[in-house]
């Protein structure tokens, strides 16, 4: 009776546990400021597995700050294993965007980095505000 006991404790802390493990994660995103960019307004989620791809889903505001400087304006997401992706935002404006970001080798995403950028064309390099990163943790 003893052990029967001990195993039902057992697989129920182990549901339990994997259910915490597999819930999404969601948090905001700080103002990113860069000269020229602003990205304001960004919440992301970190989805579990067998949910969009187990995805790192964001949103934001982004923003061309200097409308009259002739530049554009763009996000930058990097999850693990995976090189920058850019989203180009439209310039003079502000839009609205919302993207996700996987790695189709995994399950799900736990590591990703957001940074926003101002496009200043071929010859001068790019500015960014500083990097800010994004971790799953199992609760």
């Amino acid at each position: 009776m003893k052990k029967a006991m001990a195993g039902v404790v057992a697989a129920g802390v182990i549901l339990t546990g994997a259910g915490a493990a597999l819930a999404a994660q969601k948090g905001s995103i700080p103002t990113l400021r860069s000269t020229g960019v602003q990205f304001s307004k960004g919440v992301y989620e970190f989805n579990p597995p067998g949910t969009d791809h187990g995805s790192f889903e964001w949103t934001g505001d982004l923003k061309d700050a200097e409308p009259d400087d002739g530049h554009n304006v763009y996000v930058q997401v990097r999850v693990e294993g995976h090189g920058w992706a850019r989203y180009y935002g439209k310039q003079g404006r502000t839009v609205e965007m919302r993207h996700s970001d996987w790695s189709g080798a995994q399950q799900y995403t736990d590591d990703a980095k957001l940074r926003v950028c101002r496009d200043r064309g071929s010859l001068r390099p790019d500015n960014c505000s500083p990097t800010r990163s994004f971790s799953y943790t199992l609760r």
